[in-house]
């Protein structure tokens, strides 16, 4: 087992990685800026290392300042959590070079699937479901790109190849735009990702985000832990996440999981990761794989039992998967809202003191969160400050016990989007089941 873990994150995620930690009897090292000396985790740890002022850039960010740390600490290995550098292949390059283990996938697994191309054809190859599209970047080619579009058929999307976050996306309804709206999106790419490499797919009108959550150990074994649906999101941002999936079909959830699992073998995974894929008349479509932790992990481990964070550090360690696929038992339901410090309405980010913090109990309830009575939320990061999830042996009873977790949290002092979460899980839709992605900002819209 690792000796010393270097958390190089901060808020909600840094705590969890702490915690699975010190179940292990792994050491812990906390590196923060000048504004996180008061973050739980860095009063928790074992050590901690200011690395540098407020500002990400200079200082979750800075890949110097963080190889530092661990040298002085003598850390064995360094996880990224998620956000900041966890998905940067030159950081997990770095990490290996100095001689500490990267908790995650190789530079180069990262790099396949931080590229939305490569990444597609990768997944094309192991039998993966993708959207109908360019199959690879659209060129100077202008007949082509036409062809390609009148082929799949309108509405489509451009996308950048470097992008993520709902940003670099452009949708096109007829041929006349096409043309334009591929320039556009290569401009927008070029400032923004530093590439202007864009493809073509279909846009789907209606879908449901739903992803599949894999673990594999880099020595040729990979099992999935079901999926999850995150379709509850604003400006493409989630807001809410629940597993499993409701309303699909047996069959579809098997093939589409045993394809994730072929994927995750030929590309040589190692690590936690998640395929993302948008669902839509039955079918899936992979649009994406995050190659880190998900802020939606606990409603998988409420179902399954696994402790994802556990099992990054074990197979960062060189151990093989604790369990195999057959071993895996799905039970029950739960749901994951993340709080963050924002006006319920206009959606600002509200730093501030918390004056008063009380989270919710009862049973099938858990609570995510660095807050404390005194704690000062900064501007300068995410806004999410804690994540409630609830679990019931069935989605009537998970749902039931999160209304009630809602109305029992206080968190005094800021603003945050609670009021919106008391509002969606009385939504009749929603408690239905099922919604697509556009739901939840038409529902904002009205």
């Amino acid at each position: 087992m690792l000796e010393k873990v270097l958390i190089a994150n901060r808020g909600e995620i840094a705590l969890r990685i702490l915690r699975a930690c010190k179940e292990l009897e792994i050491q812990t090292v906390a590196v923060h800026s000048k504004a996180d000396r008061e973050l739980k985790h860095v009063l928790l740890a074992d050590e901690a290392v200011c690395i540098g002022p407020a500002s990400s850039a200079e200082s979750y960010l800075n890949v110097p300042a963080i190889i530092s740390a661990a040298e002085v600490t003598r850390a064995t290995a360094i996880h990224p959590g998620y956000g900041f550098l966890a998905e940067n292949a030159d950081f997990a390059d770095q990490v290996e070079k100095s001689g500490f283990i990267f908790i995650g996938p190789t530079a180069d697994t990262i790099r396949l699937m931080g590229d939305k191309v490569s990444a597609i054809q990768a997944m094309k190859q192991a039998g993966v479901p993708t959207v109908p599209g360019s199959d690879g970047p659209l060129t100077e080619d202008t007949a082509h790109s036409l062809e390609v579009a009148q082929r799949i058929g309108y509405p489509v999307i451009i996308k950048a190849a470097a992008g993520g976050g709902g940003r670099g996306m452009r949708v096109v309804h007829s041929a006349e735009g096409l043309l334009s709206s591929i320039q556009l999106t290569q401009a927008e790419a070029a400032a923004a990702f530093g590439s202007d490499v864009v493809y073509l797919e279909k846009f789907l009108q209606t879908p449901r985000h739903v992803e599949i959550q894999v673990l594999a150990d880099g020595q040729g074994n990979a099992i999935h832990l079901g999926d999850r649906d995150c379709s509850l999101q604003r400006r493409h941002q989630k807001v809410m996440e629940e597993a499993p999936a409701p309303a699909i079909p047996q069959d579809a959830r098997d093939a589409v999981a045993q394809s994730c699992i072929k994927a995750c073998i030929d590309i040589g995974y190692r690590g936690a990761g998640t395929f993302e894929f948008l669902y839509e008349g039955g079918d899936f479509y992979f649009i994406e794989m995050n190659t880190r932790v998900q802020v939606e992990h606990p409603v998988t481990e409420m179902i399954t039992g696994v402790d994802i964070v556990q099992e990054q550090l074990r197979i960062a360690s060189g151990l093989p998967l604790s369990l195999k696929q057959s071993e895996v038992q799905f039970r029950g339901h739960a749901f994951e809202c993340r709080i963050n410090a924002e006006d319920a309405k206009t959606f600002m980010p509200c730093p501030g003191m918390v004056t008063t913090f009380h989270a919710p109990g009862g049973p099938g309830v858990r609570v995510d969160s660095h807050l404390y009575d005194g704690y000062t939320v900064p501007p300068y990061y995410d806004s999410l400050i804690a994540k409630i999830i609830s679990y019931g042996e069935n989605r009537d009873i998970a749902l039931a016990r999160m209304r009630v977790a809602l109305d029992e949290l206080v968190v005094e002092g800021i603003h945050t989007n609670t009021p919106l979460h008391r509002d969606l899980v009385r939504d009749a839709a929603f408690k239905t089941g099922g919604v697509s992605i556009h739901y939840l900002e038409s529902k904002l819209a009205q």
